[in-house]
């Protein structure tokens, strides 16, 4: 009972959906139409990703590459902006999940090392911010995007214009913010050791990346690309496999039957179709905050086919409350898991610093809207 409750506790969203696509059955009841519900396409490309990036991150190689970046470093503000660019950047093509996966526990081990445990509850929330908004910029950034893109069926160069202002925006907050921390010099006692990385795994795993990117391109068969897949990591690495979110997937199911059940009822979609027209954006935010980013997008892109707005409004949202988007609470347990964690004052800044950034590009929304 105790691990049940524990994974209902750890998968609330994906609890959330659930429920609400077994109450969405009261109404419509199961029919042949529930299968053409689900965006098959999206779930197995998110699918074909996750288990990529699982593969990625397996073989050490983001941290690698953080380590050869830190070799430059020599002060404070060159500290914090390395280790908060990295999931900016990063986060674009690895999904923000993957990369507060990988690079806050990286910052709060390099911040031990230099001395400056002062400085990592700003550098972790600037990473969370970073690695939401860095993965505005393309559709596999984060699981939304990847919904959206395939979904509204614009090109690749439509969906990179649309967000590559709130990008640059974004780009520009964080340069900025790092006149926040006093500049000391540090040096890092990195302890070097040389780290054998499994080259043969990489080229493998860096080709079936390629692959995912000609899928989202639209060059490849999204059914081509799930059985190389597949077949890839049943021959490489079967356990790589068991680290896929399949409770995202999952939730992604749940409200995908909710959706479909609700667009059946007449009352409810003319209703919902009522509030969102002309406010896609705007409700895309506010929803976000309640519910997180993803199942927002989800939810509301059966009501509106206002792409644009949707996509501004599902990245945007998931800046503000902790729970906007689901990745910021990775680098919240990660946090609290660090010794002497003082989570009182790392959400007081959590919930400042979301706050302006949400504030700042809401208005670049307005301005680029009007």
């Amino acid at each position: 009972m105790k691990k049940i409750l524990a994974f209902i506790k750890r998968e609330t969203v994906l609890m959330v959906s659930l429920v609400l696509a077994i109450l969405s059955m009261f109404l419509v009841h199961p029919d042949r139409k529930y299968i053409s519900y689900i965006d098959w396409h999206s779930i197995t490309l998110l699918f074909c990703l996750m288990a990529v990036m699982a593969g990625f991150k397996e073989t050490g190689l983001f941290r690698t590459i953080g380590n050869a970046l830190l070799a430059h470093v020599h002060t404070t503000r060159q500290l914090f902006l390395v280790l908060v660019l990295l999931p900016f950047v990063f986060s674009m093509f690895i999904t923000n999940d993957v990369s507060l996966i990988t690079f806050v526990p990286f910052a709060i081990i390099v911040l031990s090392m230099s001395e400056k445990e002062h400085l990592i509850i700003p550098v972790v929330v600037m990473q969370t911010i970073a690695a939401n908004l860095g993965s505005m910029l393309m559709p596999m950034g984060n699981p939304q995007n990847l919904y959206l893109y395939a979904k509204s069926g614009m090109s690749l160069g439509t969906f990179a214009e649309i967000m590559l202002p709130f990008t640059i925006a974004s780009l520009l907050g964080i340069l900025l913010s790092m006149f926040f921390i006093k500049q000391h010099a540090i040096v890092i006692d990195r302890n070097d050791q040389s780290v054998k990385l499994p080259k043969k795994k990489i080229i493998l795993y860096s080709i079936a990346f390629v692959l995912c990117l000609l899928n989202v391109a639209k060059l490849l068969d999204i059914r081509i690309l799930f059985v190389i897949i597949l077949v890839l990591f049943l021959l490489v690495s079967r356990k790589t496999l068991l680290h896929v979110d399949y409770a995202l997937l999952g939730t992604f199911i749940g409200f995908f039957v909710f959706i479909g059940n609700m667009e059946r009822v007449p009352a409810f979609q003319s209703f919902l179709e009522s509030i969102i027209t002309g406010r896609e954006t705007y409700i895309a935010i506010g929803a976000s905050q309640i519910i997180s980013n993803v199942p927002a997008a989800v939810l509301l892109s059966g009501f509106t086919a206002d792409w644009r707005g949707l996509l501004v409004g599902s990245n945007l949202g998931g800046l503000g409350t902790p729970i906007a988007s689901l990745a910021s609470l990775i680098s919240l347990k990660v946090y609290l898991r660090t010794p002497g964690a003082r989570p009182g004052r790392y959400l007081l800044l959590f919930t400042a610093a979301n706050g302006a950034a949400l504030v700042l590009l809401c208005l670049c929304a307005a301005l680029l809207a009007g």
